[in-house]
């Protein structure tokens, strides 16, 4: 566990840095200044009521920051966990259809989650439904070659629904125990594109009534407030049961997934640490607030 802190504080560096030093210098000026602090919270996208609550607890100019900011978070962030291992229970395939922005790293953690899944010593097999995009397909296929797991995939252009539904038939005929569907990076002010969406929602659940039993946004931290409105339409048009964080460890922004929890109350699973398959890790609420504020 101490390794797992280590490896999330020094993902959170930057935002650390941006948070943690320009607050820590205010706290120590007897001349608080609320307007600059109010301004550095906000830059690290933590949420208007996070802010709120942070501004209304600093009534001794001389207190530690942790000693404001941590109970605060870690109240505001109570229930976020996603819970993994809960995942590896079921008795059928469990099916996980990966949506969000374009680039916010869906194919990356497609792979990522297989390779978490199989350390787990469950069988996968991926679907690589966003059929718009050739080098998708080449970079699962890398990563299929690469990390042994079965990838379903046709033509560029050919109808993500199809791929999906072909992904969960081979699912059931194979006896995998993990369906990971990567789809197509969309605007979610695009209503044909978020209509695409619902269709490929529809396809799955003609395979199976319970497919698919997960649907997680995979959001790039470096968006920040922007993540939080984009996740909000993604959850109207198909609902959401979950979030992946990406790029935690190149963001000055880390903060976001605090904003988005509060906002919409969707529990975080994994977030990413690096560019190896081994750095998506289990999101834990209490290291990553203390990691946040080391």
């Amino acid at each position: 566990m101490f390794g797992l802190f280590s490896k999330v504080r020094t993902g959170l560096a930057s935002t650390k840095n941006k948070l943690v030093q320009r607050i820590q210098h205010l706290f120590r000026d007897k001349n608080l200044d609320t307007t600059a602090l109010e301004a550095a919270l906000y830059a690290a996208d933590l949420g208007v009521e996070t802010v709120e609550k942070i501004l209304s607890s600093v009534p001794h100019r001389d207190q530690d920051l942790r000693a404001v900011v941590e109970p605060i978070l870690l109240q505001t962030m109570a229930g976020s966990e996603g819970d993994p291992q809960m995942l590896l229970t079921t008795h059928e395939p469990l099916v996980i259809a990966l949506i969000g922005s374009n680039g916010s790293g869906k194919t990356t953690t497609a792979a990522k989650l297989a390779y978490y899944f199989a350390q787990q010593g469950k069988s996968v097999i991926v679907g690589a439904c966003d059929t718009f995009r050739a080098a998708a397909n080449e970079q699962l296929k890398r990563w299929a070659e690469q990390l042994q797991f079965d990838l379903v995939e046709s033509h560029t252009g050919a109808d993500p629904s199809s791929v999906a539904f072909d992904t969960c038939q081979a699912a059931l005929s194979r006896h995998k125990d993990i369906v990971i569907l990567d789809t197509a990076g969309r605007l979610h002010n695009k209503a044909n594109l978020m209509a695409e969406l619902q269709k490929l929602k529809r396809a799955i659940g003609k395979v199976h009534n319970s497919f698919p039993q997960h649907i997680w946004s995979v959001i790039d931290a470096s968006l920040g407030s922007n993540a939080i409105v984009s996740t909000e339409k993604f959850h109207e048009a198909i609902g959401l049961t979950g979030t992946v964080i990406t790029k935690l460890d190149g963001s000055s922004r880390g903060g976001t997934l605090v904003g988005i929890y509060q906002k919409l109350g969707i529990p975080v699973y994994f977030i990413g640490l690096g560019e190896r398959c081994e750095d998506l890790e289990p999101f834990h609420v209490n290291d990553y607030v203390k990691a946040l504020l080391a």
